[in-house]
Formats: structure tokens, C-alpha cells, sequence
């Protein structure tokens, strides 16, 4: 029998298409189960209108062998089977898909979908073989023909026998080398893995000879190997069934079967659509962050079927920054694939499940903060920190989305709140939501700056993490409210006492002088009206924040990035008195105690002190 030549395709496309359209040789066996699922489910619609066909799907099946002897791999279906006319058609034209044209010519039922869209997965097997052979049978004919072919040389087709209808694909396997192992193929546990990985939801049984060590019936420690045909697919994905028969457990356990996590589930999100696009999806929200959530190596996405086939194990696409510790999956019927299905073709399709998943796991999560305080709380301190820098990012275009899940300690409550909670016990005469930001809570309670608006009887929230302030200043306000950090020059309420308070012409002299004294380090040095027990204190003036200083200070980038501080002096402090001594008496001394001040200001502030040396040598001068 000739070779004969593939119609329209050259040696460099087929070439091209084995090395580059997939990333991984694996997937060979994935394109080769689908279009055996196609088989059957096109034995399905034929039956339809076809009354000597019988239709049972429990009758139906895929195996999967091995023969290491001779290396070969085999996929049987007992599907439609193909004609002589259509082997050639469908395999001897690379890129021709009879799947397609079926699905054109007829109306695809609800859970008959037909996976197949290329013509080009079957010759993923050449990844893989150096020879495939097919032997098929069509349900119309009792003549069956055995299609072969060696790579881009051609093929042949001749005649053959088979007693059953469906199609019997042969790989002859390649021989392994220093850079490929190929003998994975001939291993029906690592077959076993890739059905899993990829194929586990096809509706059909995956079935396969496995061996396994049993205790020899009658004895108690005595072994004997056995051959045993196991199906090794899941076949119904929970994702396809019924809510209502699904309990909490059967998502947990899915959880876990998945490798989702070692932890379990803090909640879940069972999602289907059947609008614009259609999908389903299992969404859940861990309870403990992945050892590398925080670094560049970990890597976002939702697990991406189509038909419950395995297209990408992370989607990126699927998910925002903000939301990329969900973890989970999602099926659509009816997404653009790219030729390996492996990629997709329109980001339209990608953009409205992500929007859409974005709203179901903003109410998923509300729904936890509103229902379940306790683990709303375990899950904002693994992943808090992940939701405000997504109020940060994109110019703040997230804020609206995420404002209502942020939570903060405070002053009054010293525990988690809610910026909603906070307004809500807001004082009559409060205008603004404050804040202050430290190492800790212990470190911004004994802040200097903190003392009035105590006193007020305003609560504090209390921002702890190096992102908390700049998420605030893209939030801007909260209900109407703006935030004001209580280092601010200008806090923002009347206080007649303060008020009443100016510098005399005698302090306003000395607070001139200090400032000569602190030329480029302060951009002023004002008596203050905030103090009452302590000496000292740094409140800044303009956009940088001093621990937004701070921040910036450790970015390689942004070095040279400062706050304009403004130095506050407490004019009734015995310090101050001490200094205004020093000013008349001893002019040296003046600039020592100017520069302590100072110092002990930065300390504070959590500020390292520019000169370590010579501030100890100044904590001396005063002690004599």
C-alpha cells in the first residue's frame, strides 16, 4: 500500500506544531481521551435520531494499556467509530476537525458537549511516537480500516479487521534520551497521574490494567501481585451537580482531593451561569496563606476547564491581584481556545467571569464578615494585607470594591473594626476618621501626638502595617469622611484652649533659632498645641507622611524621598524652661539641647538618629 502524501500541510508545519503549540508532551494523552469522548458523544446524537441504536453511557467506556515489550500505548473507545472517507479526511489533513463540523451540523445538547474544536490534537501523539496506528470501525459498516503513519512523510490506509465498532489508537512510544524520558508513558501509575491531572472529569470511564501487592487470601503475610481494571477517572465533577445534594464536607473533601491546600476551607463559593457566557466554578478562601504568598515566587490563578478538561492549571486571567489567594477552579463551555487549548483567544470572555467572580467573592466575604466574625478575622490576618495593597494599586480603581473588607485595630475597641464601625461611633463634633501609625500597638498608644486627640474622646485607628497608610491616602475618605493622621499639622477641630495658646516674642525667638540650628533637617519649629505631657514631638506637613518616609526610605528607588517635618515644642514643659536658660546663658548649650530634642523626636517617631555619636556626646554634655 502507497504512503500517501497529507494534502496541505508540509513537514515544517507538522514539525512546528509537535516542538512549539504545546508546552507540554503530557497533554498528547488528553487530546487523545477527548476525541475518544467525542466518539461516544457522537454515538449519543446519533441515537437520537437513529432507533436501532440503544444508548446506554453506562456501556461506554475509554481503556488505556501499555506493552513495554514492544512500547506501545493504546486508546480504545467503542464510539461512533470512522469510515474509510473519514479517517482520511480527519487525519490525513492536519488541522481538519471533524468535531468541529459536527458541532456546526447539529444541536448540542446539555451535558453532551463535544470537547474537540482543532484538528491537531491527534498529532500531539507524535510528541511522544515515533509511529501511530489506528484501527477503526464505523456503527454503519462492518468493514473496519487501519490508518498509520510514521510523522510528515504521509500515511496509509488499508483495510482491517475489527469485531467491534469504535477506534483503537496505537502508539509505538519514542526511546528516552539524556534530555527526554519517554518511558513515562509506559508506566501505568504515571498514565494513571496524567488522566488525573487533565482528564479526571470526562464523562466516560477511564479504564486501565493496574497492579497492585494483596494479601494472599488465607494468609497473614503472604503477597501476591494482581492485574485488576480500575476506572481512574472521577467522571461527574462536583462542580456539575446538584447544590442541594452537596454538603460542606463533599467541598472540603474536594478541597483536599485537589491539593488546594493543607488547610481547610474557611468558606466556599459553588458559582454557575448560564447567560453571556456560560460557566461553573468552586471558589474557596483558605484559612492560612501559602509559605510564599508574600514573594515574587508565588503564583496566582484559578485551575481553567473547558468541558471538564484540564486547559490551564493556573489562570491568572480569572482572578485579580487583590483576590489571588482564592483558590479553586472553573469550567466554561464556552471559551475561544487557541489551537493547543491552551491559551485563550478573547480577553472579552475572560473579563466578564472575572467581573463576575470578583462580585461573588466580594459577597462570599461580606457575607463571612457579617455572619462569622471570628473566622472573617482569621482570614483578614492572613490575607489583610493582600486587600489593602489592592485598595492601593491601579490608582486606587479598587477602593469602592474593597473598602467595606478592610479591618484596623483601635483605640477604643483594641481589637479588629470595621471602618463602618468607626463612623458609627463617631463623636457629634468629629470631623475627621484618625489614625496613627507605629511598629505596634504599644509603640503608637505612648506617642506624643496621640495625647489630644485622646482627650477629645475621638478613637484612633491604628495602622501597623508599612501599607496601611498609603492604602488610606488612595482611599481618600470613608462615607463622607476624610482620614487625618494625628501627626498632621493641622488636626483638624477647634480647641480653645489651644487655641489661646500663641508664642511670645521671646519663645517665637528661640523656636527661630532652633530652627537655624535644624536648617534642612525641619522646615519649621513651632510651639505646640498638641502636647501636654511630653517635651517634644514631629508632626509633618504635605503629602509624605513620616512613616510614609519610612517606607520609601527602604525602596532603593525612592531614596531621597522625605517628609517636611515640623518639630513641636511643649512651651510649658521644665524642658523647654531648661532650654530657654541654656539660650541666655550659654550659646553652645543651646544647640546641644536643640539637638537632643530633636534626636529623641526621630526616636519617637521610630527614626534612626543621624549621627548616633554625636547625639551621645550631646546626652552627656546635658548629664554634666
Amino acid at each position: 500500500m502507497a504512503v500517501r502524501q497529507f494534502e496541505a500541510e508540509s513537514k515544517r508545519l507538522l514539525d512546528m506544531m509537535i516542538h512549539s503549540i504545546y508546552s507540554k508532551r503530557e497533554v498528547f494523552l488528553r487530546e487523545l481521551i477527548s476525541n475518544a469522548s467525542d466518539a461516544m458523544d457522537k454515538m449519543y446524537y446519533r441515537a437520537l435520531t437513529d432507533e436501532s441504536i440503544t444508548f446506554d453511557q453506562s456501556d461506554y467506556y475509554i481503556k488505556i494499556s501499555t506493552d513495554k515489550d514492544h512500547r506501545t500505548l493504546t486508546i480504545t473507545d467503542n464510539g461512533i467509530g470512522m469510515t474509510k472517507e473519514e479517517l482520511e479526511q480527519n487525519l490525513g489533513t492536519i488541522a481538519k476537525s471533524g468535531s468541529l463540523a459536527f458541532k456546526k451540523d447539529n444541536e448540542i445538547k446539555d451535558g453532551f458537549d463535544i470537547i474537540g474544536q482543532f484538528g491537531v490534537g491527534f498529532y500531539a501523539a507524535f510528541m511522544v511516537a515515533d509511529k501511530v496506528s489506528v484501527t477503526s470501525r464505523a456503527v454503519d459498516s462492518d468493514q473496519a480500516y487501519h490508518w498509520y503513519s510514521e510523522g510528515a512523510e504521509g500515511f496509509t490506509i488499508e483495510e482491517a479487521t475489527k469485531d467491534d465498532v469504535g477506534t483503537t489508537i496505537t502508539l509505538t512510544i519514542k526511546a528516552s534520551t539524556e534530555d527526554d524520558d519517554f518511558e513515562q508513558f509506559l508506566d501505568p501509575r504515571q498514565l494513571q497521574t496524567i488522566v488525573k491531572t487533565y482528564s479526571d472529569f470526562i464523562r466516560y470511564p477511564i479504564k486501565m490494567d493496574l497492579t497492585e501487592e494483596k494479601l494472599k487470601e488465607g494468609t497473614e503475610d503472604e503477597y501476591e501481585t494482581i492485574v485488576e481494571e480500575k476506572t481512574v477517572n472521577s467522571m461527574v465533577p462536583i462542580w456539575k451537580k446538584n447544590k442541594a445534594e452537596l454538603t460542606d464536607d463533599d467541598y472540603k473533601n474536594f478541597y483536599q482531593e485537589k491539593h488546594f491546600g493543607y488547610d481547610d476551607p474557611l468558606t466556599h463559593v459553588h458559582v454557575s451561569v448560564d447567560g453571556n457566557i456560560r460557566y461553573q466554578a468552586i471558589l474557596y478562601v483558605p484559612e492560612t496563606a501559602p509559605y510564599n504568598y508574600y514573594s515574587q515566587e508565588f503564583e496566582k490563578g484559578l485551575e481553567l476547564y473547558s468541558n471538564g478538561v484540564l486547559i490551564k492549571n493556573k489562570a491568572p486571567e480569572l482572578l485579580p491581584d487583590y483576590f489571588s489567594f482564592v483558590k479553586g477552579l472553573v469550567d466554561s463551555e464556552d471559551l475561544s481556545l487557541n489551537i493547543s487549548r491552551e491559551m485563550l483567544q478573547h480577553d472579552r470572555q475572560l473579563k466578564l467571569i472575572e467581573k463576575n467572580l470578583v462580585k461573588k467573592i466580594k459577597q462570599e466575604l461580606k457575607k463571612l464578615l457579617m455572619n462569622d466574625r471570628e473566622k472573617y478575622e482569621t482570614f483578614f490576618k492572613a490575607f489583610g494585607r493582600q486587600l489593602k495593597y489592592g485598595v492601593y494599586s491601579d490608582f486606587g480603581q479598587n477602593k469602592d470594591t474593597l473598602k467595606d473588607l478592610l479591618l484596623f485595630y483601635s483605640s477604643t475597641e483594641e481589637k479588629l473594626v470595621t471602618l463602618a464601625e468607626y463612623v458609627e461611633r463617631m463623636k457629634e463634633d468629629q470631623t475627621y476618621i484618625y489614625y496613627a501609625t507605629g511598629e505596634s500597638h504599644a509603640r503608637i498608644e505612648r506617642l506624643p501626638q496621640t495625647e489630644i486627640v485622646r482627650d477629645k474622646g475621638y478613637e484612633i485607628l491604628y495602622f501597623t502595617d508599612d501599607i496601611d497608610e498609603f492604602a488610606i491616602k488612595m482611599l481618600l475618605n470613608y462615607d463622607e469622611k476624610e482620614f487625618k493622621s494625628v501627626s498632621s499639622g493641622d488636626l483638624g477641630f477647634e480647641d480653645d484652649q489651644a487655641e489661646e495658646k500663641t508664642a511670645s516674642e521671646e519663645d517665637q525667638a528661640i523656636f527661630d533659632q532652633m530652627k537655624e540650628i535644624l536648617k534642612g533637617k525641619v522646615s519649621d519649629v513651632r510651639l505646640s498645641k498638641r502636647l501636654k505631657t511630653h517635651p517634644v514631638c514631629l508632626s509633618n506637613e504635605g503629602d509624605i507622611s513620616i512613616e510614609m518616609e519610612k517606607v520609601l526610605s527602604m525602596m532603593p528607588e525612592n531614596q531621597g524621598v522625605k517628609a517636611e517635618k515640623v518639630l513641636e515644642i511643649n512651651a510649658d514643659h521644665d524642658i523647654f524652661k531648661s532650654l530657654k536658660q541654656a539660650s541666655q546663658s550659654n550659646e553652645d548649650m543651646m544647640e546641644t539641647y536643640t539637638n537632643v530634642l530633636y534626636n529623641q523626636a526621630l526616636l519617637i517617631e521610630g527614626l534612626p538618629v543621624e549621627d548616633p555619636v554625636s547625639y551621645a556626646n550631646d546626652v552627656w554634655k546635658v548629664m554634666k
